[in-house]
């Protein structure tokens, strides 16, 4: 198991992974932020900052969640990031319209299982809620939260286009493996 975080960023990529989000709620490391972005454009992969909007525009893209929108003027923001993508969290059908009218590129649904991740996330809302943010927009959705080995099959069938895993994949002895697997069962599944 690997906890530097670097060495995670090199094994989910070798492993074939497109997209890494990087959340620091206290705060982002610019060297950090820096090498991972070597690592992601050397490897065709797209890097997206959570919460830190600054941060943002110097990766691939900002990943908010609704109370970071509170009070914020969307068009100005979406105007700032040009054509770096945003994604906003959504646990409802009704925040995933509102997502897509404000410009949005994707949209994150969960949790879809109970996560020890981020423990502020809510109550879990499993593949029917999932399936019901998939119906409500034409947007991307990215099912966030608990997700692993024992339930992705669920996730992929609710028709996510893609699964955010964390502890899955950091708590594995071998991260590359564990992510080689989770996105062979993925494919598998569409």
């Amino acid at each position: 198991m690997t906890n530097r975080p670097l060495d995670l960023v090199d094994a989910v990529l070798r492993a074939g992974i497109v997209v890494i989000q990087l959340r620091a709620k206290a705060g982002v490391d610019r060297a950090l932020l820096a090498a991972m972005l070597g690592r992601t454009r050397a490897a065709n992969a797209r890097l997206i900052v959570n919460d830190d909007f600054e941060a943002a525009c110097v990766a691939d893209g900002w990943h908010a969640g609704q109370e970071d929108l509170a009070g914020c003027d969307l068009v100005d923001l979406r105007r700032r990031l040009g054509t770096r993508l945003l994604g906003i969290s959504c646990g409802t059908s009704v925040e995933a319209m509102l997502a897509e009218r404000a410009g949005a590129d994707y949209v994150g649904t969960g949790p879809f299982a109970t996560t020890a991740t981020k423990t502020d996330a809510g109550i879990a809302i499993g593949v029917v809620g999932l399936a019901a943010v998939v119906e409500a927009t034409r947007l991307p959705v990215v099912a966030i939260g608990g997700i692993d080995a024992m339930n992705v099959v669920e996730v992929a069938r609710s028709g996510a286009r893609m699964a955010a895993v964390i502890s899955a994949i950091a708590g594995a002895p071998d991260p590359e493996s564990t992510t080689r697997a989770l996105r062979s069962i993925w494919a598998a599944t569409g």
